[in-house]
C-alpha cells in the first residue's frame, strides 16, 4: 500500500496582497523536498481571511487557479487552499484541489458570523471525497471545523480529514482540541494546516499539525514559519480500524442543506 506524503506549509499571509503571496509560495516551492504527493496550504492563502472580497476576488479562475495548475503540472504534485472566488453576483470561500488537469473544488459550508463572513460569501451545500494514490480525502475550511455532523465518517468514506483555516490565536486552544477530537470520533487522519502572523483584526499562532486515528500529535508546527512533512501510512490506519471498528457502531445523519 502507497504512503502518502504531504507537505503542509504555514506562513504569514500578506493582507490583500495576491502577488506577494504567490510570489512567496513559488520561491518555497523551489526549496521544498522532492517525492510530495500533496501540498496543504491556509485559507484564502492569497490574500488572507477579506471580508472586502472585491479586493481580491478571482473571477474566471483569475490568476490563483492558473497558478495552482502551473505549480502543480512543475513539480507534479497535487495542491490544496482555499481562494476568494467570484462567480455572478456570489462571492465564495472555494477550496481548490488541483492535480495536474484534475480540479475539483468545496465552497465553505459553515460561514463564520461573528466575522461576517456570511454578509459577503455564499455558503457551499456538498461535501467532496477526492481520491489520491488509494486514499480517500475530505477537505474542508476552517469554522467547519465546529460542526462534527458535516464531517462525519460514515462507512469508512475517508482516510484523511483535513481543515485549511484562519484560526485566530484567542481560540488557540479550541483548534487543538477539536482537531483531536475529530480525529478520534472519525478514526482517520487528521491534517489542520494554519497561518502565523497578524491582520487587520487577528493575530495567528499556526498549530499546522498532524493527528493520527488514535488521537496522537504527530507533528506540530506551533508558531514557526515553516514546512512540515508527513508521511502517511495507510497499513497502519486500517489495521487500527479493523482491531478497533468504532465506525460500524456509529450513527448516521442527514444534513438539510
Amino acid at each position: 500500500m502507497d504512503n502518502l506524503k504531504i507537505a503542509l506549509i504555514q506562513f504569514d499571509i500578506q493582507w490583500e496582497d495576491t502577488p506577494a503571496n504567490l510570489n512567496f509560495l513559488t520561491r518555497e516551492f523551489e526549496y521544498m523536498k522532492p517525492d510530495v504527493d500533496l501540498v496543504v496550504l491556509p485559507e484564502m492563502f492569497h490574500c488572507g481571511f477579506s471580508m472586502t472580497p472585491t479586493n481580491c476576488a478571482q473571477k474566471n479562475g483569475g490568476v490563483v487557479l492558473p497558478w495552482m495548475q502551473k505549480m502543480s503540472a512543475e513539480y507534479n504534485f497535487a495542491l490544496i487552499g482555499s481562494v476568494v472566488v467570484a462567480e455572478g453576483d456570489h462571492f465564495y470561500n472555494r477550496l481548490y484541489y488541483v492535480n495536474g488537469d484534475e480540479v475539483k473544488w468545496y465552497n465553505k459550508r459553515h460561514l463564520f458570523t461573528m466575522g461576517g463572513e456570511d454578509e459577503f460569501y455564499t455558503r457551499g451545500d456538498e461535501r467532496i471525497i477526492i481520491e489520491l494514490k488509494g486514499w480517500k480525502l475530505c477537505p474542508l475550511i476552517c469554522y467547519d471545523l465546529r460542526f462534527p455532523v458535516w464531517s462525519r465518517n460514515t462507512k469508512e468514506a475517508y482516510d484523511v480529514l483535513m481543515y485549511v483555516a484562519n484560526w485566530p490565536a484567542p481560540r488557540r486552544d479550541v483548534w487543538n482540541c477539536l482537531l483531536k477530537a475529530r480525529a478520534l470520533e472519525n478514526q482517520c487522519y487528521v491534517i489542520g494546516v494554519n497561518r502565523i502572523g497578524t491582520d487587520v483584526s487577528n493575530c495567528y499562532k499556526g498549530d499546522t499539525q498532524l493527528i493520527d486515528a488514535k488521537g496522537c500529535v504527530m507533528i506540530n508546527l506551533n508558531e514557526k514559519a515553516d514546512i512540515a512533512y508527513v508521511d502517511l501510512e495507510k497499513e497502519a490506519l486500517e489495521e487500527f480500524r479493523n482491531k478497533f471498528p468504532v465506525l460500524l457502531d456509529g450513527d448516521e445523519y442527514l444534513v438539510k442543506v
